[in-house]
């Protein structure tokens, strides 16, 4: 089954991304920062505008790597996101060596449960990145999602990875949404591969550009896409 994710950064993107028939949204602020946890009251006022799942982002700063200060007030914001209208979460840590912070990303499990989660693209910059990968696929819990483009470079760099990744068992393909610089031509060589979920931000917006918002126009070419690439 196909799954279209679109990034939201306020209530008319959710709108348009509703409008294109996008299936969910990852709700972020700040993209400059390559996304970073956002308001509660945008989070409400985006839950008024659309029906659709939200995944909300939980990261205080542009890189992967998390302070204690910074987890207690990430915890503390998932309860007000959870209270706004959040259906699930979007978060992922490493630690200083660059392999995956099991504590940290345990901890935000474990307040954001029992809502779904997505790994976010921290798996990508991990020291190594198949090690990390088979660390997160393990994690279980309420995670059913891992945002990768198989590499930190992006899809053009990590399709091949992601193709072998799809191939390998059953489960952690299963949980492969292919994105970062994912391109419309990337998403059949996946979809045959096996990969079902896709994620998209510039690429549904004019030119390209995050000062514009989402196009529903945009994102329906990516529906039609996703769809008939991979079926439903």
């Amino acid at each position: 089954m196909a799954l279209l994710e679109v990034i939201a950064l306020d209530a008319d993107d959710a709108r348009a991304a509703e409008e294109g028939g996008a299936d969910r949204i990852e709700v972020v602020a700040d993209m400059a920062a390559d996304g970073l946890t956002p308001d509660p009251e945008a989070v409400a006022l985006m839950r008024r505008a659309t029906s659709l799942p939200m995944r909300v982002m939980l990261r205080a700063n542009p890189g992967f790597r998390t302070t204690a200060p910074e987890l207690d007030r990430l915890r503390r914001a998932a309860e007000d996101l959870k209270d706004a209208g959040a259906d699930g979460f979007v978060f992922g840590f490493l630690d200083a060596a660059g392999n995956v912070d099991l504590a940290a990303t345990g901890k935000l499990a474990a307040v954001t449960a029992p809502l779904p989660w997505t790994f976010h693209r921290a798996v990508d910059h991990a020291a190594d990145a198949a090690r990390a990968w088979d660390t997160v696929c393990d994690l279980g819990g309420t995670l059913d999602t891992v945002l990768t483009a198989g590499s930190s470079r992006g899809v053009d760099a990590g399709g091949e990875t992601l193709v072998r990744r799809a191939a390998g068992s059953p489960g952690p393909a299963r949980m492969i949404m292919a994105g970062g610089g994912l391109r419309r031509k990337h998403v059949a060589l996946l979809a045959a591969a096996g990969v079902g979920a896709f994620h998209v931000g510039s690429a549904v917006r004019p030119d390209g550009s995050w000062d514009a918002p989402v196009d529903a126009a945009l994102v329906r070419e990516w529906r039609t896409l996703v769809s008939a690439a991979v079926g439903g």
